[in-house]
């Protein structure tokens, strides 16, 4: 999957609460604001929740 980069403005603050949390689940604050996105909108209907591969071929 390509990945789209952009700039994110946010403010001291709430880097430095994202930067801890990211940092208590062992993930980089890309990758915690990339996990809460993908989570969102999973659990806001927007998005279907992915079957793992290995999973799905399992099933079959």
């Amino acid at each position: 999957m390509a990945k789209k980069s952009f700039v994110l403005r946010i403010d001291d603050a709430t880097y430095k609460l994202l930067e801890k949390w990211a940092n208590d689940e062992f993930r980089s604050v890309n990758g915690q604001i990339e996990y809460l996105l993908h989570e969102n909108l999973i659990s806001s209907g927007r998005k279907k929740k992915e079957i793992p591969k290995e999973k799905s071929e399992k099933e079959k």
